[in-house]
């Protein structure tokens, strides 16, 4: 037996596979498969990763049992999950799990597993589940190299705080037009958008990546259409995981006599905060890293500053 199986508390953080949600939705597997079928397609896919990835998590708890005590997590428990300072969490892909567990920890290492390398891209998955025979040792004793990812901070003036790993949204439940104060530094102005993204590092290859190459696609179009020499807008959305500051990128801002479209597109420093001001009667929300049904609400009044997370979170690599 291992020395750390009596001493060590090992989070194994999971998730539901597809076919699992299906099953929720349809009660039977086959009323499943017939529905996915009736729309023509591939059912086979749905069973063969449902079936690698409980074979992942079986394979995964068993080797980490012999290394500490291990609860197994759903993803759905995390926002009322209460993670003990030296609990070692582990998360079973894909990437964007990995981005929810972050902004639930405070200061435990985190190891990213990939359960099926051939289906996630697994930028934040180093390992696969094999891995763990050597990963964990290496951690316990504090061999591993360790990732440092700056967060984003949602604070409301009811004191009320969200994290973002990847990104935050602000704006209406329903992604029409949103209404709000916008002030950053020196600079204010009243907005109507479809919402502001705010991006960390790590975010910078996801929907901010997507913000920037649409925008600057718009861009080029225009410039090839008005231009008798084409000029090629070449961006690198990529900035560090650790860097000191986030981005902010307003989403399809409408100028009027009431909105203005100058404060679209900056930093937010750790000396130079956002403040946004809600004008939305009802629907006004901030989620973070995709996640809707875990949000604050944001309507008329209500005040929210904008940051650099006063905490950090820690990827093994």
């Amino acid at each position: 037996m291992n020395t750390f199986s009596s001493e060590r508390k090992i989070i194994l953080v999971v998730r539901r596979t597809r076919l699992d949600d299906l099953i929720a939705r349809f009660n039977t597997l086959a009323q499943a498969q017939f529905y996915v079928e009736h729309l023509g397609a591939d059912f086979s896919d749905y069973l063969q990763e449902h079936k690698i990835y409980k074979q992942a998590v079986k394979t995964a708890e068993s080797l980490l049992r012999q290394f500490g005590r291990v609860q197994v997590l759903d993803r759905d428990f995390l926002p009322n999950f209460i993670f003990a300072d030296e609990d070692t969490i582990v998360v079973l892909g894909p990437d964007g799990l990995v981005a929810n567990t972050v902004k639930y920890l405070n200061g435990q290492y985190i190891i990213g597993v990939n359960p099926e390398p051939r289906r996630w891209d697994g930028v934040l998955l180093p390992f696969q589940v094999t891995d763990l025979n050597s990963v964990i040792p290496d951690v316990f004793a504090e061999h591993r190299p360790i990732n440092e990812v700056t967060m984003a901070q949602a604070t409301l003036n009811d004191g009320q705080i969200l994290y973002g790993v990847n990104d935050l949204f602000i704006g209406r439940k329903s992604h029409t037009s949103a209404l709000y104060e916008l002030k950053i530094g020196e600079s204010e102005e009243q907005q109507s958008s479809s919402g502001i993204i705010v991006s960390t590092g790590l975010g910078s290859t996801g929907w901010f990546k997507s913000l920037v190459i649409g925008a600057t696609s718009v861009a080029q179009a225009l410039i090839e259409e008005n231009a008798e020499q084409s000029l090629k807008l070449n961006v690198d959305t990529r900035f560090a995981w650790d860097a000191d500051y986030l981005h902010f990128t307003v989403r399809e801002p409408f100028p009027s006599s009431t909105s203005a479209t100058t404060l679209i597109f900056g930093k937010i420093t750790l000396d130079k905060p956002m403040f946004i001001v809600s004008q939305m009667p009802e629907n006004g929300v901030i989620f973070s890293d995709g996640i809707e049904n875990d949000f604050l609400e944001f309507n008329a009044g209500t005040q929210a500053k904008i940051g650099v997370a006063d905490k950090r979170g820690y990827l093994v690599v």
